[in-house]
């Protein structure tokens, strides 16, 4: 049963604000606790639901934005195995489950426990260095390693599975999950993987060498990357630039221990959504 309800919302976005609001007074009027991250309150305008711990007996993570919000959410609560059901009032939105046109009905059916919950593959990502990006890390779309500056190319020493691949040298690499193949792996040229899927799907981004075609790896095989050279290359997980990698840094990527958790109202057919967001024609 759902006893406690955190709102996780997009901070710029008033149309978000709103339905924040709306999910609040639904909630809190059928007798729920209902959360807001404190450093999130005052710009969404909910400063009496801010707490400081946010995550302690959370039973549900709503997501109140785009994609990024939706990524953002998962990263907060993902760890703890939160559910996060994503109410979508930005663009595309492949991550959320709802339109924001139907958040009133969705409200109702979280109440009444009408949903399943499905799970995605998360990334686990394991940054060797001295620098600020070093630590272990989770991503439910993507890590990407790309360089700092234009007109420099990156070289990056590939291994799989601890045996040495080859060297790339290219504008960067993208490693995604199912989830995230539909993001920036589908703009630098990856293929499409169905989300129900589990694998790492390798890319590199603009290569400069004859070798250039993604790789799809099992889940349970490993792909890391050392940089070879001075040229300094920025790590970015899920949106988030966490640092600059050096010479002799390492970046390996594996399956993630715990998947990521969603509300779902029924079965989506992920190529269908995907042919309504591509606005691809019926002939």
């Amino acid at each position: 049963m759902t006893r406690v309800v955190g709102l996780v919302c997009h901070r710029e976005r008033p149309a978000a604000h709103k339905l924040a609001a709306r999910a609040a007074s639904f909630f809190a009027e059928h007798g729920l606790e209902v959360r807001v991250p404190a450093i999130d309150a005052a710009a969404i305008g909910l400063e009496e639901l801010a707490v400081d711990d946010f995550l302690t007996d959370l039973d549900l993570a709503v997501s109140i934005g785009g994609d990024g919000t939706m990524l953002h959410t998962v990263d907060l609560v993902g760890e703890h195995g939160v559910p996060v059901l994503g109410i979508n009032c930005g663009d595309l939105g492949y991550l959320p489950e709802v339109e924001a046109e139907f958040l009133d009905d969705a409200l109702v059916r979280v109440l009444a426990g009408d949903f399943t919950i499905i799970e995605r593959m998360m990334l686990a990502i394991t940054v060797t260095s001295s620098g600020e990006a070093a630590g272990t890390w989770s991503a439910l779309n993507e890590a990407v390693l790309e360089k700092s500056r234009t007109g420099r190319l990156v070289r990056l020493a590939v291994a799989i599975n601890r045996r040495f691949f080859t060297t790339y040298a290219a504008d960067g690499a993208i490693v995604a999950t199912p989830t995230g193949s539909t993001a920036y792996s589908f703009s630098a040229g990856g293929p499409i993987v169905s989300p129900e899927h589990r694998c790492l799907l390798f890319t590199p981004i603009s290569p400069h060498m004859l070798f250039d075609r993604p790789l799809v790896l099992a889940p349970d095989e490993e792909l890391a990357f050392e940089v070879t050279d001075d040229r300094p290359v920025v790590l970015t997980i899920d949106g988030r630039e966490l640092g600059e990698l050096t010479a002799g840094d390492r970046v390996a990527c594996t399956e993630g221990p715990r998947p990521a958790r969603f509300v779902t109202f029924g079965p989506r057919d992920f190529h269908q959504i995907l042919k309504a967001k591509f606005g691809l024609a019926d002939r």
